[in-house]
């Protein structure tokens, strides 16, 4: 039975998708469920499995080229046993030269147009396929030189250096959907937002001393939840939030979109890119369901399993640096949302604390807003909340 294989329903913020990878070929067997395509888009990778026992019959859509959402991408035959007839694969893909391993058809037409000798390539795919990836990583063969009739003695004094003589290596490859898309966004913010950052500090002993004295009660009245730092930093946002509407609030055309709830994304950095998940109705949320949702967001951010719908929305950004070492920076606005908090590494300094100097851990904070919406004060203050309480957690449950 001959079955379509078409593209996923994409949500309306994605327009259309780009053939990433195809793991199957014409011709192999299949088994239901077994991932046979991947198709990126600007927010995520999405996998496509086998609808049933057969084999692919013919692919329509081949790596790189531009989908639409539900669009026919290959041909499916259903209940086949084993490879399909030779003459019928060779039509599809065309037989291996000696000595040369074998290849995708987009891998040997951009093999044609480079002039790559697949002979010289070790195939990355599966049985050592040789992928278009493969291609496009390898340098181009140089064009053969005509050799001199009579070649001229060169003198010393023009002899090329010896530290010059290596060979000068550039690789050119595309770039992917996602980072296409992040650059155009980070294009957007600048151009079309009016952003200004707001620095502050705040001393993180209060937190460390709580977080030291109730980890081990955390977990174990959690179910395994680790107390960690971004729990705190969430809980304090919604509650500033709260206080400081215009922050939670988006510019629409000519109107302000004021958000009667807290939806926080998250930054979360991948092989592939940054990624921003939503923890929804933050408002709601105990700290140890935020923590659960944090780090399950992260463990399936790094193996591309994040939902489109899960990276779509939200009304402020927390992103942390600090991880990766970085003191200060200015994060980005993530439109249309008008503020984003950076978190950046904890240090010890000395600090002056009622006419003594003392070493505490303190980290810096940056508030990136747009001042069309947001006035100077209002960001201040905004995060001088978000360092009070820090700097003294019980406000976060006091509300104070």
């Amino acid at each position: 039975m001959s079955i379509e294989i078409k593209a996923p329903t994409f949500p309306e913020s994605v327009q259309d998708g780009t053939i990433a990878t195809w793991h199957k070929q014409p011709g192999e067997a299949v088994s239901r469920d077994d991932l046979i395509v991947d198709i990126e888009t600007d927010k995520v990778v999405l996998e496509v499995v086998a609808p049933a026992d057969g084999v692919i019959a013919e692919i329509i859509k081949g790596e790189g080229e531009t989908i639409l959402s539900n669009e026919v991408i290959a041909q499916f035959t259903a209940g086949a046993a084993g490879a399909a007839p030779a003459a019928e694969v060779a039509t599809e893909t065309p037989a291996a030269e000696e000595g040369v391993a074998a290849a995708s058809p987009s891998a040997r037409k951009l093999a044609n147009e480079k002039g790559v000798d697949l002979a010289t390539l070790s195939g990355s795919g599966k049985d050592g396929r040789i992928t278009k990836e493969d291609v496009a990583n390898a340098p181009a063969a140089a064009p053969a030189a005509k050799a001199p009739a009579a070649p001229a003695a060169v003198p010393a004094a023009a002899a090329i250096p010896s530290s010059l003589s290596g060979e000068r290596v550039e690789k050119r490859v595309p770039m992917t959907r996602m980072r296409k898309r992040i650059a155009e966004r980070l294009m957007e913010t600048s151009q079309g937002t009016a952003m200004l950052t707001t620095f502050n500090e705040v001393n993180m002993a209060p937190v460390m001393e709580l977080r030291k004295k109730y980890k081990e009660q955390f977990e174990k009245s959690h179910n395994g939840t680790r107390l960690g730092f971004m729990g705190f930093f969430v809980k304090a946002a919604v509650e500033a939030l709260r206080r400081f509407p215009a922050v939670n609030a988006s510019i629409d055309g000519d109107d302000i979109v004021y958000h009667g709830y807290q939806d926080i994304s998250v930054a979360v950095s991948t092989e592939k890119g940054l990624v921003v998940p939503v923890i929804r109705d933050a408002e709601h949320l105990s700290l140890a369901t935020i923590e659960n949702t944090i780090r399950d967001y992260g463990m399936r951010a790094q193996s591309g399993k994040l939902t489109i719908e899960e990276m779509t929305g939200g009304t402020f950004s927390i992103s942390n640096g600090g991880g990766f070492g970085s003191l200060m920076s200015t994060p980005i606005i993530n439109p249309p949302q008008t503020a984003i908090l950076g978190m950046h590494a904890i240090k010890e300094r000395p600090m002056a604390v009622n006419g003594e100097v003392k070493i505490l851990p303190m980290m810096y904070l940056a508030l990136s807003y747009d001042h069309r919406l947001i006035d100077g004060k209002d960001a201040v203050q905004f995060l001088v909340a978000i360092k009070d309480m820090i700097e003294d957690p019980a406000r976060i449950l006091l509300e104070l």
